[in-house]
């Protein structure tokens, strides 16, 4: 998991705006530390970050706005770095894989004390498959400027995302310690993830986040997974900003 971004573009609800034309946006920039690729035994640290359209008025049509409740829709990034057998003795013989970006898009579903999400993705780059997440937060304020979420988190990949990351190819047997191996489509990882933030000013904040992932089916079988249990800490500092036009 090492190198992975994620960014969601959140617009949970159509209105109309009363104001100027505005566009609202936070971007967060820290610091994580993330198994070193997809089943690893190690941990790496390496940069993390996050960017959200929180907020967007035009034309007399709003979207977004963080009270906001109801079902919406929203876009969705991930980044997955490269995967350098070089770099892991325990991956001698497998072949690289490149650095991917993965594109699409989901629903939304928010109220007062809950958030969820549902978002499709198609890779670019390392894999070029589709992927699926799901996930939700209970959202408890511990005070004016501390908030706390925590929910399940879920991953399910096609059968080309399942083999790019899990599996062995007949050629990479021959060349390695491993068995040929087939991964196949379903659920890739399941899983609980919490965050504690604390609002510092209107405009800047820091937040830290914990998830914990257990490798299912084929990929949690992969005999290149030297650990099913994975474990992501990150801590990200925070600001907003709004544009008026």
């Amino acid at each position: 998991m090492r190198g992975i971004l994620i960014a969601a573009l959140c617009c949970p609800t159509l209105g109309l705006a009363q104001a100027a034309n505005e566009v609202g946006v936070a971007v967060g920039l820290g610091v994580q530390s993330a198994p070193s690729y997809f089943g690893a035994d190690s941990n790496e640290l390496g940069p993390d970050g996050s960017f959200s359209l929180e907020q967007l008025d035009y034309n007399g049509l709003s979207m977004g706005g963080g009270d906001a409740v109801g079902f919406g829709f929203g876009g969705s990034l991930r980044y997955i770095g490269a995967r350098k057998a070089s770099d892991y003795s325990e991956l001698e013989g497998l072949n690289d894989i490149d650095a991917a970006l993965e594109l699409g898009g989901g629903l939304r579903f928010a109220t007062p004390g809950f958030r969820a999400f549902a978002n499709l993705r198609y890779g670019i780059g390392g894999h070029e498959s589709l992927v699926a997440d799901f996930g939700g937060d209970f959202i408890q304020p511990l005070s004016a400027q501390w908030e706390l979420r925590a929910g399940p988190r879920a991953l399910w990949g096609s059968e080309d995302y399942a083999q790019t990351y899990f599996g062995v190819t007949a050629a990479e047997a021959m060349n390695s310690d491993f068995a040929a191996y087939d991964a196949g489509a379903g659920l890739i990882s399941a899983g609980l993830q919490a965050s504690l933030a604390y609002q510092v000013t209107p405009d800047w904040g820091i937040v830290g986040t914990i998830r914990y992932d257990e490798l299912q089916g084929d990929a949690a079988d992969s005999p290149i997974v030297q650990n099913k249990d994975q474990v992501t800490a990150g801590v990200v500092v925070t600001r907003r900003v709004s544009f008026r036009f």
